[in-house]
């Protein structure tokens, strides 16, 4: 997915084999966010697998995450 500056309607989409991908501004409470994370747009952990929890930084590609009940 590519980010443009332009702002963005409040959408979460499920990433097939991957996170939730959420755009729009679309805030999350009670978390903290490292100097420069994005607040439009950010990916929420499904694995179970993110050393940055809630986050997901990427961990599904190694633990071959799938959820056949989605996609």
């Amino acid at each position: 997915m590519e980010y443009s500056e332009a702002e963005k309607p409040p959408t979460i989409q499920i990433v097939a084999e991957g996170p939730y991908f959420v755009t729009g501004g679309i805030e999350l409470e009670d978390t903290e966010r490292g100097k420069g994370a994005s607040f439009e747009h950010y990916a929420l952990c499904r694995c179970g697998h993110s050393q940055n929890k809630p986050f997901c930084d990427g961990k599904h590609k190694q633990a071959n995450f799938a959820d056949p009940g989605v996609f």
